[in-house]
């Protein structure tokens, strides 16, 4: 028997909020509870902000991309692979989950290459072996997944958590990927919700300029990872402890949903 499988990507403010995050995790809870493989992966871009300063550090980015030198690696990684990982390990445990910690690092899971120079230790995906998260799936458990990622020398490199989430999501074919924070979905001309995105609208979004900036590479990047095999992508805001469990096994929806 099959059980459906999501990877689900949490960001944004909710990721900041206890309250959040204890909603967040008993709706997990009750998803595995029906059923369903769970996989979340995590950022934590604000808490990386402030550990640095405690280094007297001012974060420095380039088109969105932190700059990562060798120092401040060791601290994006004790953040990311320690704090908010076991963080939310605990949260789901205290749920009465059974939650796992792991990182990109953890039996070379996620290969990268550097982005550029210019960036230090910023590494792309390249390479997804996906056993890690499938042992833990398989044995019961909720795989909790840092970003941090190794280069084939065994270098760390930081890695944006969207793109892990991608990756993982397509080496698995998953039914679906899920992107939660505090962005309720993609916009319309009007800045309403649009409820389902295809490969043809979203050129059309982005022909008549509604879709532009940042959103542009978000929306071709989750058209590559429908491509790869993932049955949808959902872009969704978090709207309540019923939000993630409406989202996965009612028909109430919410945010953005794209498929092919």
């Amino acid at each position: 028997m099959s059980f459906p499988l999501t990877v689900i990507k949490i960001g944004g403010s909710i990721a900041e909020e206890d309250k959040c995050l204890s909603e967040i995790a008993a709706s997990l809870c009750d998803v595995v509870q029906q059923g369903h493989k769970l996989a979340l992966v995590h950022g934590g871009g604000k808490d990386i902000n402030r550990n640095l300063l405690l280094l007297d550090e001012k974060p420095l980015f380039i088109n969105g991309l932190r700059v990562t030198s060798p120092k401040t690696m060791d601290m994006v990684e004790m953040t990311l692979s320690g704090y908010v990982n076991k963080k939310l390990v605990g949260f789901i445990n205290r749920q009465g989950g059974r939650a796992i910690g792991i990182s990109g690092v953890d039996a070379s899971m996620f290969v990268c290459e550097p982005v550029s120079e210019n960036l230090g230790q910023v590494g792309s995906i390249v390479k997804v072996d996906p056993y890690p998260v499938e042992v833990l799936l398989n044995n019961g458990f909720l795989p909790v997944v840092s970003p941090i990622s190794v280069d084939k020398e065994c270098i760390h490199y930081n890695v944006n958590a969207d793109e892990a989430a991608r990756a993982l999501a397509s080496v698995l074919r998953v039914d679906k990927l899920v992107f939660l924070s505090d962005v309720a979905g993609v916009l319309d001309a009007n800045n309403e919700c649009i409820p389902e995105l295809t490969p043809s609208i979203i050129e059309d979004l982005i022909q008549e300029g509604v879709v532009k900036d940042g959103m542009i590479p978000k929306l071709n990047s989750c058209v590559s990872v429908l491509k790869s095999g993932v049955g949808a992508v959902h872009i969704c805001g978090w709207q309540g402890k019923a939000c993630l469990t409406d989202q996965l096994l009612a028909d109430k929806k919410n945010g953005t949903i794209i498929r092919l």
